[in-house]
């Protein structure tokens, strides 16, 4: 049923303001502003309070936040330096993409007794990372430059994109019987495609900002231009994102996410242009972002689990552990020292939305019941709102022995 107006200008407002405090009060506490943007979902949404549901408006938002976001990050990468961490983020990703799947996978069939399909969908739940809430905490602590950053964020990229990929084919065959490699083609190629046009479209682009911006005397230009584009490079991905696979909403996230990151990148070509970009655009970033995390918050609907159920405990418990240790244990395959891996390591962790799309298209298939989507949901919970703390308390101990923001990846 469609949200009256007035009742959608109120959920905003509440949304906008319980975020701002909420962020207040965690950083107040020491604890990451991140952390207290998510809790102000869960009080406020479906799982306490009730006054915010997860709508649609509120998903159009979040996903303006979130692509902004990585815009962002994207307009402070160096290029280069992304490039020279591929190989270590390519062994990363892969790795933090096998483990989870194999090990969720054969835990959920040979020691929880669920079918194959359910157990396929679990370790594919279980090999997503959440891009957006990664960078923003490595963002607020400053080291998302730096050179774990890097590899975090290339190898992030990749795992999503793998994680769109199986989820496509595992929901086509749950719901269909059969994969079709031509559909799952498409989605390949359309992937592939937005991700190889990004960096073509900021250089074209790029001179048209420049010149406009240089000859116009109406403020506001730059802002109106890339919000524009954000919109209408969302609204692209979403229309040839295979919707009769997913929906349509799994891909179009997937899609326009990755646009703007190696958008934002490439166009970080002149310093002052540059910093000019980021300084008209972050009040609207700041103003966008703190609703998509609310977001995740408004998502994870706690009233619906069974507390007094045992089962849930032990499977939620097995597979947070599985989630965890599966993460940490892909950066070993690199040669780095203990707490560089460690680093990357538990800033793959966090599952976040990305999980939440696979444990909801598992429940639409039919797959989850309401036990395992339970328990799935949980295992979200515990990812997303400890990663922040892990790492911050990491970064406290250990962040003296990693290299700078500025240092050179190898």
């Amino acid at each position: 049923m469609p949200v009256e107006t007035h009742t959608l200008l109120l959920q905003i407002a509440i949304v906008l303001m319980a975020a701002r405090l909420f962020g207040e009060v965690a950083l107040y506490l020491r604890a990451p502003p991140i952390i207290g943007e998510i809790c102000a979902g869960i009080i406020i949404g479906p799982s306490l309070l009730g006054w915010v549901s997860p709508s649609e408006p509120f998903k159009l938002l979040a996903e303006i936040g979130i692509i902004l976001l990585l815009f962002e990050v994207g307009l402070e990468t160096d290029i280069q330096r992304l490039i020279r961490a591929g190989p270590k983020s390519i062994i990363v990703a892969l790795s933090g993409f096998v483990l989870p799947f194999v090990l969720g996978s054969g835990v959920s069939y040979y020691l929880f007794g669920l079918s194959p399909m359910v157990s396929l969908f679990i370790g594919g739940t279980l090999t997503a990372t959440s891009i957006g809430i990664t960078i923003r905490i490595l963002s607020d602590l400053g080291r998302h430059q730096a050179y774990e950053g890097q590899i975090v964020l290339g190898a992030a990229v990749i795992d999503d994109l793998l994680g769109v990929f199986l989820l496509a084919v595992l929901y086509e065959f749950a719901i269909s019987g059969s994969v079709s490699l031509v559909h799952s083609g498409k989605i390949v190629l359309y992937v592939s495609s937005f991700f190889l046009l990004a960096p073509v479209a900021a250089k074209m682009l790029s001179p048209v900002f420049k010149r406009y911006h240089d000859y116009s005397d109406l403020p506001g230009m730059i802002p109106i231009m890339l919000v524009s584009i954000v919109l209408v490079f969302a609204a692209l991905a979403h229309m040839v994102g295979a919707p009769h696979l997913l929906g349509g909403f799994a891909a179009g996230i997937a899609l326009s996410r990755r646009f703007f990151l190696p958008f934002g990148a490439t166009l970080n070509v002149d310093p002052a242009f540059t910093r000019n970009i980021h300084e008209q655009m972050q009040p609207i970033i700041r103003l966008f972002t703190p609703i998509f995390f609310v977001m995740v918050g408004l998502s994870l609907d706690l009233g619906a689990v069974d507390w007094s159920s045992s089962w849930i405990w032990i499977f939620s418990i097995g597979m947070a552990a599985i989630a965890t240790i599966a993460k940490l244990a892909g950066p070993f395959l690199i040669r780095e020292s203990i707490p560089m891996r460690l680093a990357i390591g538990i800033a793959m962790v966090p599952r976040g939305e990305v999980g939440l799309i696979f444990a909801e298209l598992g429940r639409t298939a039919g797959l989850f019941d309401a036990s395992v989507y339970a328990g799935m949901i949980l295992v979200i919970t515990y990812t997303t709102l400890a990663a922040p703390f892990w790492i911050k308390l990491f970064y406290n101990r250990y962040g003296d022995r990693l290299p700078g923001s500025t240092d050179q990846v190898p």
